[in-house]
């Protein structure tokens, strides 16, 4: 589920990174704002999305076998749907990177401890928010309609901010701010899973 979506994603990536990068490349300033641009919509907008969209319901894009079955009948089994989703495109991603590498094995090695400690956990807790506004839709019989672009447009913003920091930010602000990232992602997923936990079943 979470596996194939890695694939389809970094397809997506590559190319409009390159559309991107290869028609606005002529300012510095249009340069960084693309950049910018790229890193938010690009990667983490993407990414988000076909995480998503591997566990969607059916009546929000297309028919899934998944969501039919007896298992998804509670509303915190979107978020640990969408959390295991995302712990297979994490680990995917993770190998496509790790043999994309051309440091040395110890360099190589250390890069790709801090991809698990990291990258791992942003995509499982970015994936848990968007089940907990998918797990709201699903219960909620009014003022549902914008849940699933306001779980995506939050997991945006945080997976974005993680990436820009990492890759952008000077000085200590490039672990400080993934770490607050992590802990606010990381407290949010941890009180929607007690929220949902005490909301009713499916019906």
């Amino acid at each position: 589920m979470g596996m194939g979506s890695a694939v389809s994603a970094a397809g997506f990536e590559n190319l409009i990174g390159s559309f991107l990068l290869e028609k606005f490349s002529d300012s510095e300033t249009i340069h960084l704002f693309i950049q910018i641009a790229y890193i938010f919509l690009g990667i983490a907008f993407v990414e988000e999305f076909v995480k998503y969209f591997a566990v969607q319901n059916k009546y929000i894009i297309v028919k899934t076998a998944l969501l039919k079955e007896k298992e998804f009948d509670e509303p915190v089994d979107a978020m640990i749907y969408m959390i295991v989703s995302a712990l297979g495109f994490a680990a995917v991603e993770n190998t496509i990177l790790f043999f994309s590498e051309n440091s040395a094995i110890l360099e190589t090695l250390f890069i790709s401890g801090l991809r698990f400690s990291g990258a791992t956990f942003l995509h499982a807790l970015c994936s848990g928010i968007v089940g907990f506004f998918m797990a709201l839709y699903f219960c909620q019989k009014t003022k549902r309609k914008y849940l699933i672009g306001l779980g995506l447009f939050s997991a945006t913003c945080l997976h974005g901010l993680y990436n820009f920091s990492i890759m952008k930010m000077p000085g200590d602000e490039k672990f400080l701010i993934p770490i607050l990232v992590l802990m606010s992602a990381a407290i949010f997923v941890s009180w929607g899973f007690k929220k949902l936990n005490a909301m009713q079943i499916y019906e």
